[in-house]
């Protein structure tokens, strides 16, 4: 059974039950979201070790306390990139699934939110520790961040906008 005539789940295209599109998001989900999760942990890792190296101790306030927010930023970013599977695990068998991928989305969407912020955290700090804190660290670091917005968040809005746009025409004439 679809869910519209002929053109399957929510006008997707597609000829597919609510169960199998919910199935097939899922899986899609889990696919982009291992991407991000190993790239956080990892990040998250090298960050835990570095306040163990000789050279942390010596390091100006400021950048022990930038250090310290760019380790928490890691652990929620990880956190929030994780929590989908915990979900999927205490969620499985109870037919959430739509209302599990509406979450995972949301969490998927603050973890790359949190990471992002910790790359650009992290970067801050190496560059103010190779450049002596010179100004071109917090430049560089605002550049990576404007970045992974532009990449991340206005990119995508302008496709779907120019997508949408695109469609309406087509349907008006």
């Amino acid at each position: 059974m679809t869910t519209s005539s002929g053109g399957g789940a929510a006008g997707s295209g597609r000829d597919e039950t609510p169960q199998e599109r919910a199935d097939r998001l899922w899986s899609e989900m889990l696919q982009e979201v291992r991407v991000c999760q190993t790239g956080a942990q990892i990040l998250f890792g090298f960050l835990l070790s570095v306040a163990f190296t000789p050279r942390f101790a010596s390091l100006p306030d400021f950048d022990k306390h930038l250090y310290t927010a760019t380790v928490v930023l890691g652990a929620v970013a990880t956190g929030a990139l994780v929590a989908p599977v915990a979900f999927h695990r205490f969620l499985a068998g109870h037919g959430m699934k739509p209302e599990l991928i509406h979450v995972a989305g949301r969490l998927i969407a603050t973890g790359l939110v949190t990471l992002a912020l910790t790359i650009s955290a992290a970067l801050l700090l190496l560059l103010r520790t190779a450049t002596s804190g010179a100004p071109v660290a917090w430049i560089l670091s605002g550049a990576v961040l404007l970045w992974f917005t532009t990449a991340w968040l206005i990119l995508p809005q302008v496709v779907l906008r120019r997508t949408a746009a695109r469609r309406r025409r087509r349907t008006q004439g």
